[in-house]
């Protein structure tokens, strides 16, 4: 008899071949300012020596990820040397031959083998997981669309989001979520050892998944290096196992130690730290993130206009309205106080530290990893420093799990999903790609809600939660279709922006206090208490 997953492979395959189809049909689609910087990498890692890679600036895309994505450019470079030797020259700026169009969007393509891979890995522990659940049980008898297994793959697989940021916009998440969710799957595995490096080779290749290093921290400590709890879930401090311990840290700094070790010797540590950690690039991002200081900025606009309406401010002495320029800089709050980067993260480890102690008092095996692991990305997301709007996939994709597990998470993904992929809008601002973008969002929001609704019987939004979600809908036509067609479209070109961060800043900020009560509130285990 066959196993359940070789009966899922036909299926499985279906959706991956057809998701890198529509891959293909996007070759030739608009790219962003992305393209450009990854092939300048190509071009520096290639053309120089390791000891000016982090120096090189001829073009303002300076290389500004970790060691271990400079070697991966490194690699394509060789490959694509056999496309366009020119695409590698570090003054040919701007460069975009149809060859290395073609190139550059094949590597993406090609390295989502690793997405595709730990897709399968991850769906093959869930079904383990399934099959030991109470509350889907009934998968067995269910047509395929409807099978929690089959909806997973396609959430991820299929995921709006990633299509249009690698795939149109251009970047390589695929590779690195692929990494990511490989890395979780072998901790629901019990293969910590191996998922831990995982994760280690994860931060140097990029290093915002540091947003996330806290609930691998907590996890590891609690539930590797602790090798026995409690009748009542404790610690158990006499099981603390220091060899459990040493081995983990020795995986953990060798990692780093290859990553950095090359500049460790050529003492230019500071100089790659400052190319990782620009802080001079301000408290948000040209297009505001839906967060937190997106909200906080807005309402300091509110209050400096009504100031001068009223008298109490002196327009002549407020300065210029920067934050609202759309320009990457810092800028000084003219009401509020402004915010350093020092604040951020204090307002960031507050977000994410009642999640953290959660998981350490009340270790709840791979559900609550997992779950630790979304409140952290999107905790981070809401007070990081200079967040930009991609990252806001980093909790819809983790999230995608626990939808197809509990009815709460169900509702929490339909709204964060729908809402987030939608801040995503502005970064495909070309009229040719519009029809793209609306039809691929429609077609994902469409499945989500049919799926999860038909998964869990009956409807998972309240009517307060639909009204504001159809809300977007009048605003994507005004953002869309209305606003550039009024004079206000050259002068004022941030407005549509404005509308969407804003708007978008509500449903993740709910979104975020959803999963909270989510915490608290919804069983993370069938067996109280142990890890996984």
């Amino acid at each position: 008899m066959a196993s359940p997953m070789n009966s899922d492979s036909g299926w499985f395959l279906a959706l991956a071949l057809g998701v890198s189809f529509i891959k293909c049909l996007l070759i030739n689609a608009y790219h962003s300012t992305d393209f450009e910087v990854h092939r300048n990498w190509l071009a520096v890692t290639h053309s120089m020596p390791v000891s000016k890679w982090y120096y090189e600036a001829t073009s303002e895309w300076t290389l500004d990820y970790p060691p271990f994505f400079a070697w991966f450019e490194y690699g394509l470079s060789h490959v694509a040397a056999y496309f366009d030797k020119e695409m590698l020259v570090v003054r040919n700026l701007n460069y975009a031959s149809p060859a290395t169009v073609l190139f550059q969007r094949l590597s993406v393509i090609v390295t989502d083998v690793v997405f595709i891979y730990a897709i399968k890995e991850f769906n093959s522990w869930s079904c383990a997981i399934y099959r030991c659940c109470k509350c889907l049980r009934e998968d067995k008898g269910k047509e395929l669309l409807w099978k929690p297994s089959f909806i997973l793959a396609t959430l991820l697989l299929w995921n709006f989001g990633l299509i249009i940021v690698d795939h149109i916009h251009f970047q390589y998440n695929g590779f690195l979520f692929g990494v990511l969710l490989l890395s979780v799957a072998r901790h629901f595995q019990s293969r910590h050892l191996e998922g831990a490096l995982l994760f280690s080779v994860l931060l140097n290749l990029k290093h915002i998944y540091l947003y996330i290093a806290p609930a691998y921290g907590v996890f590891l400590l609690r539930c590797f290096c602790f090798t026995q709890s409690k009748t009542d879930g404790s610690v158990h401090w006499k099981s603390f196992s220091p060899f459990r311990f040493v081995v983990l840290g020795s995986i953990v700094l060798t990692t780093f130690a290859l990553s950095f070790g090359p500049f460790i010797a050529l003492g230019q540590i500071p100089q790659v730290l400052s190319r990782l950690f620009p802080f001079k690039r301000g408290l948000c991002h040209a297009y505001w993130a839906p967060n937190v200081w997106a909200l906080y900025n807005i309402v300091d606009k509110v209050l400096s206009m009504l100031g001068v309406k009223l008298g109490m401010l002196d327009i002549n002495k407020l300065p210029k309205a920067t934050m609202t320029g759309g320009l990457v800089q810092e800028f000084q709050h003219t009401v509020l106080p402004s915010v350093s980067p020092l604040v951020t993260l204090i307002c960031t480890l507050l977000s994410i530290l009642p999640a953290l102690f959660h998981m350490w008092y009340r270790p709840s095996g791979g559900r609550g990893f997992l779950r630790c692991i979304v409140i952290c990305a999107l905790g981070s997301f809401m007070f990081g420093w200079h967040v930009h709007e991609k990252a806001i996939l980093m909790a819809i994709l983790p999230l995608s799990w626990l939808a197809v597990e509990h009815r709460e998470d169900a509702r929490t993904f339909l709204i964060l999903s729908t809402t987030g992929h939608f801040s995503l809008f502005p970064l495909l601002f070309t009229a040719q790609e519009l029809p793209i973008k609306i039809l691929l969002m429609l077609l994902f929001t469409i499945f989500s809600f049919t799926s999860l609704k038909k998964l869990f019987r009956g409807r998972l939004v309240s009517s307060v939660e639909a009204t504001y979600l159809l809300g977007l809908i009048p605003l994507a036509v005004i953002c869309e279709l209305v606003y550039p067609l009024t004079p206000w479209h050259h002068t004022l070109p941030f407005i549509p922006l404005l509308l969407t961060s804003i708007y978008c800043a509500l449903g993740v900020t709910y979104s975020f206090i959803r999963l909270y009560i989510s915490l608290l509130t919804v069983p993370s285990t069938t067996s109280k208490g142990k890890c996984q």
